[in-house]
């Protein structure tokens, strides 16, 4: 639908799920999180994101947090994220493992170190496209933005929370300088794709944050916003992403 082809062998994906599960855990085996393991600062602070982009998507207002061991206001994000329908499908346990796996990110250097591996291990010479999907956008970003030489010109990112204040732009690597993103090594096209209803994906647009150069793309994924599939395969992804291919192509010509 988007004007091209793209082979199978084309494309490689960096997995890191394994690297968040503890040792001999199956693929699908999921911590049982309850509210009260939402404890950490950095999680409280992006669960507090997330429900206040629900909130003004929704167009009703949060009540106010109280101070006990798990906070009130803790409870009702997280019962009111797992049954909204910007989150359809997901449990409560799987929203809380989400917070974990972007806390455990920016907090333990060695598990960003191995995850930043995992995607540098599978660009060669002739990659000329990266995509991003979510923490996958900010992996992505990080290691643009901290390996120059890379043969990668075309960045697409997709639900990305890279522009989220705190919780994730302000701990980039690089960190931002005077409110400004680093703009990544050697790469001349990102086109950033966001759905209106993607309260992970909060600010919509990264121009503002990374550049004018950056390209912002609303879609729409019905009911499931967040979710990978209907990124990737919409009609504006793919024209970014076969934009990409040719531009090196004609470049290596």
């Amino acid at each position: 639908m988007a004007g091209g082809v793209i082979e199978p062998g084309d494309v490689t994906v960096a997995f890191y799920g394994d690297l968040f599960r503890p040792a001999g855990a199956r693929s699908l085996d999921q911590p049982d999180y309850e509210v009260s393991d939402v404890d950490d600062p950095d999680e409280r602070e992006l669960l507090r994101a997330w429900w206040l982009a629900a909130v003004e998507l929704e167009h009703s207002a949060p009540e106010a947090p109280t101070r006990v061991r798990t906070p009130q206001w803790v409870q009702r994000a997280v019962y009111a994220l797992s049954g909204s329908r910007y989150f359809e499908g997901l449990t409560e346990r799987a929203l809380i493992g989400g917070l974990k796996q972007v806390r455990r990110y920016f907090a333990e250097a060695d598990t960003r170190r191995r995850i930043r591996t995992r995607l540098l291990d599978v660009i060669s010479a002739d990659t000329a496209v990266v995509i991003g999907h979510s923490l996958g956008s900010v992996v992505a970003y990080e290691c643009l933005s901290t390996e120059p030489g890379l043969p990668v010109s075309t960045l697409v990112t997709l639900g990305s929370p890279l522009g989220l204040p705190k919780a994730v732009f302000d701990r980039l690597d690089p960190p931002p300088i005077d409110g400004r993103g680093h703009w990544p090594h050697g790469i001349h096209h990102w086109t950033n794709i966001t759905d209106a209803g993607d309260l992970v994906a909060n600010p919509k647009e990264l121009a503002p944050l990374f550049g004018s150069d950056v390209v912002d793309i609303t879609v729409h994924n019905g009911a499931k916003a967040h979710d990978m599939r209907p990124y990737l395969t919409a009609r504006e992804t793919g024209s970014a992403v076969l934009a990409g291919l040719r531009r090196s192509r004609n470049d290596d010509m």
